[in-house]
Protein backbone atom coordinates (compact mmCIF):
# COMPACT_ATOMS: atom_id res chain seq x y z
CA UNK A 1 0.00 0.00 0.00
CA UNK A 2 1.29 3.45 -0.92
CA UNK A 3 0.57 6.13 1.66
CA UNK A 4 1.54 9.80 1.54
CA UNK A 5 2.73 11.48 4.71
CA UNK A 6 1.41 14.98 5.25
CA UNK A 7 2.96 17.21 7.91
CA UNK A 8 0.36 19.29 9.75
CA UNK A 9 1.72 22.21 11.82
CA UNK A 10 -0.60 23.44 14.56
CA UNK A 11 -0.62 25.05 17.99
CA UNK A 12 -2.16 24.00 21.29
CA UNK A 13 -4.92 26.55 20.62
CA UNK A 14 -5.91 25.02 17.28
CA UNK A 15 -9.52 23.92 17.66
CA UNK A 16 -10.73 20.42 16.88
CA UNK A 17 -12.97 21.66 14.06
CA UNK A 18 -9.93 23.28 12.45
CA UNK A 19 -8.19 19.91 12.22
CA UNK A 20 -10.20 18.92 9.15
CA UNK A 21 -7.02 17.39 7.79
CA UNK A 22 -7.71 14.29 9.88
CA UNK A 23 -10.92 13.38 8.08
CA UNK A 24 -9.45 14.25 4.66
CA UNK A 25 -6.30 12.22 5.36
CA UNK A 26 -8.37 9.25 6.49
CA UNK A 27 -10.38 9.33 3.25
CA UNK A 28 -7.18 9.15 1.19
CA UNK A 29 -5.48 6.70 3.55
CA UNK A 30 -2.68 9.20 4.13
CA UNK A 31 -0.52 9.38 7.23
CA UNK A 32 -1.03 12.65 9.11
CA UNK A 33 2.10 13.73 10.98
CA UNK A 34 0.88 16.36 13.44
CA UNK A 35 3.50 18.68 14.91
CA UNK A 36 2.32 20.95 17.70
CA UNK A 37 4.67 23.92 18.05
CA UNK A 38 4.70 26.43 20.86
CA UNK A 39 6.81 29.58 20.99
CA UNK A 40 8.53 30.36 24.25
CA UNK A 41 9.59 33.98 24.86
CA UNK A 42 13.28 34.42 25.48
CA UNK A 43 14.04 34.16 29.20
CA UNK A 44 14.78 37.46 30.89
CA UNK A 45 18.18 37.60 32.52
CA UNK A 46 20.48 40.06 34.18
CA UNK A 47 24.23 40.33 34.26
CA UNK A 48 26.47 41.03 37.18
CA UNK A 49 30.17 41.79 37.20
CA UNK A 50 32.28 44.46 35.59
CA UNK A 51 34.29 42.61 32.96
CA UNK A 52 33.49 41.01 29.65
CA UNK A 53 33.14 37.74 31.53
CA UNK A 54 30.20 38.89 33.66
CA UNK A 55 27.89 36.02 34.56
CA UNK A 56 24.31 35.84 33.28
CA UNK A 57 21.66 34.75 35.73
CA UNK A 58 18.15 33.78 34.61
CA UNK A 59 15.13 34.16 36.84
CA UNK A 60 12.90 31.23 37.75
CA UNK A 61 9.92 32.68 35.86
CA UNK A 62 10.84 31.36 32.39
CA UNK A 63 11.47 27.87 33.74
CA UNK A 64 8.03 27.79 35.29
CA UNK A 65 6.47 29.05 32.05
CA UNK A 66 8.33 26.33 30.18
CA UNK A 67 6.93 23.67 32.50
CA UNK A 68 3.42 25.07 32.11
CA UNK A 69 3.69 25.28 28.33
CA UNK A 70 4.98 21.73 28.06
CA UNK A 71 2.19 20.44 30.29
CA UNK A 72 -0.46 22.24 28.20
CA UNK A 73 1.09 20.96 24.97
CA UNK A 74 1.19 17.39 26.27
CA UNK A 75 -2.50 17.61 27.23
CA UNK A 76 -3.35 18.89 23.75
CA UNK A 77 -1.32 16.08 22.17
CA UNK A 78 -3.46 13.54 24.03
CA UNK A 79 -6.62 15.26 22.76
CA UNK A 80 -5.39 15.23 19.15
CA UNK A 81 -4.42 11.56 19.36
CA UNK A 82 -7.98 10.85 20.48
CA UNK A 83 -9.33 12.90 17.56
CA UNK A 84 -7.17 10.94 15.07
CA UNK A 85 -8.37 7.65 16.50
CA UNK A 86 -11.99 8.80 16.30
CA UNK A 87 -11.46 9.77 12.64
CA UNK A 88 -9.75 6.44 11.85
CA UNK A 89 -6.83 8.49 10.58
CA UNK A 90 -3.36 6.94 10.55
CA UNK A 91 -1.02 9.43 12.12
CA UNK A 92 1.21 10.53 14.94
CA UNK A 93 1.44 13.61 17.14
CA UNK A 94 4.60 15.29 18.39
CA UNK A 95 5.11 18.57 20.21
CA UNK A 96 7.96 20.97 20.78
CA UNK A 97 8.23 24.12 22.86
CA UNK A 98 11.05 26.27 21.55
CA UNK A 99 11.96 29.89 21.08
CA UNK A 100 13.18 31.84 18.08
CA UNK A 101 14.72 30.20 15.03
CA UNK A 102 14.68 26.75 16.66
CA UNK A 103 10.99 26.49 15.76
CA UNK A 104 11.89 26.50 12.09
CA UNK A 105 14.60 23.90 12.60
CA UNK A 106 12.18 21.57 14.39
CA UNK A 107 9.60 21.95 11.61
CA UNK A 108 12.21 21.39 8.91
CA UNK A 109 13.58 18.30 10.63
CA UNK A 110 10.13 16.71 10.85
CA UNK A 111 9.42 17.62 7.21
CA UNK A 112 12.47 15.67 6.01
CA UNK A 113 10.45 12.47 5.99
CA UNK A 114 7.13 13.90 4.76
CA UNK A 115 5.70 14.49 1.29
CA UNK A 116 4.01 17.84 1.83
CA UNK A 117 3.40 20.26 4.70
CA UNK A 118 0.36 22.24 5.77
CA UNK A 119 -0.02 24.91 8.44
CA UNK A 120 -3.28 25.20 10.37
CA UNK A 121 -5.45 28.06 9.13
CA UNK A 122 -5.53 29.68 12.59
CA UNK A 123 -1.74 30.13 12.52
CA UNK A 124 -1.11 33.24 10.44
CA UNK A 125 1.54 35.89 9.95
CA UNK A 126 2.93 37.57 12.09
CA UNK A 127 2.63 34.72 14.63
CA UNK A 128 6.24 33.64 15.36
CA UNK A 129 5.31 29.95 15.03
CA UNK A 130 3.83 30.59 11.57
CA UNK A 131 6.77 32.71 10.43
CA UNK A 132 9.52 30.40 11.64
CA UNK A 133 7.79 27.15 10.65
CA UNK A 134 7.09 28.52 7.17
CA UNK A 135 10.69 29.57 6.69
CA UNK A 136 12.01 26.27 8.02
CA UNK A 137 9.83 24.13 5.77
CA UNK A 138 10.41 26.17 2.62
CA UNK A 139 14.13 26.83 2.92
CA UNK A 140 15.46 24.03 5.11
CA UNK A 141 13.43 21.03 3.97
CA UNK A 142 12.69 19.33 0.62
CA UNK A 143 8.88 19.49 0.73
CA UNK A 144 6.33 22.01 -0.61
CA UNK A 145 3.98 23.92 1.66
CA UNK A 146 0.20 24.34 1.39
CA UNK A 147 -1.50 27.30 3.05
CA UNK A 148 -5.17 28.31 3.40
CA UNK A 149 -6.42 24.91 2.33
CA UNK A 150 -6.02 21.16 2.54
CA UNK A 151 -3.42 19.23 0.54
CA UNK A 152 -6.07 16.52 0.09
CA UNK A 153 -8.66 18.70 -1.66
CA UNK A 154 -9.26 18.46 -5.42
CA UNK A 155 -8.30 21.66 -7.26
CA UNK A 156 -10.29 22.31 -10.40
CA UNK A 157 -8.72 25.53 -11.69
CA UNK A 158 -5.11 26.30 -10.80
CA UNK A 159 -3.19 29.51 -11.38
CA UNK A 160 0.54 28.88 -11.91
CA UNK A 161 2.56 32.06 -11.38
CA UNK A 162 5.42 31.70 -13.84
CA UNK A 163 8.56 33.81 -14.16
CA UNK A 164 11.02 31.28 -15.65
CA UNK A 165 12.85 31.02 -12.32
CA UNK A 166 14.21 27.93 -10.62
CA UNK A 167 11.82 28.38 -7.71
CA UNK A 168 8.80 28.59 -10.02
CA UNK A 169 9.98 25.48 -11.88
CA UNK A 170 10.41 23.57 -8.62
CA UNK A 171 6.91 24.60 -7.54
CA UNK A 172 5.48 23.38 -10.86
CA UNK A 173 7.28 20.03 -10.52
CA UNK A 174 6.15 19.58 -6.92
CA UNK A 175 2.55 20.51 -7.78
CA UNK A 176 2.36 18.22 -10.83
CA UNK A 177 -0.07 15.74 -9.18
CA UNK A 178 -2.52 18.62 -8.60
CA UNK A 179 -1.94 20.15 -12.04
CA UNK A 180 -2.62 16.87 -13.84
CA UNK A 181 -5.96 16.41 -12.07
CA UNK A 182 -7.17 19.99 -12.59
CA UNK A 183 -9.70 20.83 -15.28
CA UNK A 184 -7.62 23.87 -16.29
CA UNK A 185 -4.18 25.24 -15.51
CA UNK A 186 -3.76 28.94 -16.17
CA UNK A 187 -0.12 29.92 -16.53
CA UNK A 188 0.18 33.56 -15.57
CA UNK A 189 3.24 35.55 -16.62
CA UNK A 190 3.25 39.02 -15.05
CA UNK A 191 5.45 41.81 -16.44
CA UNK A 192 7.53 39.33 -18.44
CA UNK A 193 11.03 40.28 -19.51
CA UNK A 194 11.20 39.55 -23.24
CA UNK A 195 14.98 39.87 -23.43
CA UNK A 196 17.09 36.89 -24.40
CA UNK A 197 18.26 34.89 -21.41
CA UNK A 198 15.33 35.93 -19.21
CA UNK A 199 11.73 34.98 -19.96
CA UNK A 200 12.44 34.98 -23.71
CA UNK A 201 10.36 36.13 -26.66
CA UNK A 202 7.50 33.76 -25.80
CA UNK A 203 7.26 33.69 -21.99
CA UNK A 204 5.60 30.59 -20.60
CA UNK A 205 5.50 28.53 -23.80
CA UNK A 206 8.11 26.11 -22.51
CA UNK A 207 6.27 25.32 -19.25
CA UNK A 208 2.96 25.21 -21.16
CA UNK A 209 4.36 22.61 -23.56
CA UNK A 210 5.77 20.52 -20.71
CA UNK A 211 2.47 20.51 -18.83
CA UNK A 212 0.60 19.68 -22.04
CA UNK A 213 2.82 16.62 -22.44
CA UNK A 214 1.53 15.54 -19.02
CA UNK A 215 -2.06 15.84 -20.20
CA UNK A 216 -2.83 19.16 -18.52
CA UNK A 217 -5.39 21.48 -20.08
CA UNK A 218 -3.29 24.65 -20.25
CA UNK A 219 -4.10 28.29 -20.89
CA UNK A 220 -1.18 30.69 -21.20
CA UNK A 221 -1.79 34.33 -20.29
CA UNK A 222 0.38 37.44 -20.13
CA UNK A 223 -0.53 40.03 -17.53
CA UNK A 224 0.67 43.53 -16.81
CA UNK A 225 0.90 44.53 -13.15
CA UNK A 226 -0.01 48.13 -14.00
CA UNK A 227 2.11 49.32 -11.11
CA UNK A 228 0.73 46.85 -8.57
CA UNK A 229 3.04 44.87 -6.36
CA UNK A 230 3.50 41.45 -8.00
CA UNK A 231 1.93 39.55 -5.11
CA UNK A 232 -1.13 41.79 -5.24
CA UNK A 233 -1.33 41.34 -9.01
CA UNK A 234 -1.18 37.54 -8.64
CA UNK A 235 -4.11 37.68 -6.23
CA UNK A 236 -6.12 39.91 -8.56
CA UNK A 237 -5.57 37.68 -11.60
CA UNK A 238 -6.24 34.49 -9.64
CA UNK A 239 -9.54 35.84 -8.35
CA UNK A 240 -10.57 37.09 -11.80
CA UNK A 241 -10.24 33.62 -13.30
CA UNK A 242 -11.80 31.87 -10.31
CA UNK A 243 -8.69 29.91 -9.35
CA UNK A 244 -9.01 27.62 -6.34
CA UNK A 245 -5.24 27.25 -5.95
CA UNK A 246 -2.18 29.39 -6.68
CA UNK A 247 1.09 27.58 -7.35
CA UNK A 248 4.23 29.69 -7.08
CA UNK A 249 7.88 29.68 -6.13
CA UNK A 250 8.93 31.04 -2.76
CA UNK A 251 11.77 33.51 -2.37
CA UNK A 252 13.73 34.37 0.74
CA UNK A 253 16.65 36.48 1.86
CA UNK A 254 19.51 35.72 4.17
CA UNK A 255 18.60 36.25 7.79
CA UNK A 256 20.35 36.78 11.09
CA UNK A 257 17.65 36.46 13.74
CA UNK A 258 14.29 36.10 11.98
CA UNK A 259 12.74 34.80 8.81
CA UNK A 260 12.95 37.22 5.90
CA UNK A 261 10.87 36.63 2.77
CA UNK A 262 10.94 38.32 -0.59
CA UNK A 263 8.23 40.92 -1.22
CA UNK A 264 5.98 38.76 -3.41
CA UNK A 265 6.26 35.77 -1.06
CA UNK A 266 5.54 37.96 1.97
CA UNK A 267 2.45 39.43 0.30
CA UNK A 268 1.07 35.98 -0.49
CA UNK A 269 1.81 34.67 3.00
CA UNK A 270 -0.09 37.55 4.59
CA UNK A 271 -3.32 36.90 2.68
CA UNK A 272 -5.62 34.22 4.07
CA UNK A 273 -8.26 33.80 1.34
CA UNK A 274 -6.52 32.14 -1.61
CA UNK A 275 -5.10 28.63 -1.12
CA UNK A 276 -1.44 28.67 -2.14
CA UNK A 277 1.09 25.96 -2.91
CA UNK A 278 4.67 27.09 -2.34
CA UNK A 279 8.03 25.53 -3.07
CA UNK A 280 11.57 26.88 -3.09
Amino acid sequence: MQRRTSLFILSKDTRDETITAAEAAAEQEAHLACLLLEALPGPPSFAFGHSGYAALVASDGPLERLRQNKAAAKKRVDDIETLLARSNCPGDVQFAVWSGNDIGLVAARRALTCDIAQIADDLTDPDPVFREATYGILFQSPVPLMLNGSPFAHRDRIFLAWDSSLSAARAAHAALPYLRKASEVIIGCIDSDLSHGRDGEDPGTDIAAWLSHHGCAVTLSQFASNGQEIGTSIQSRAREIGADLVVMGAYGHSRMRQAMFGGTTRTMLQQTELPIFLAH
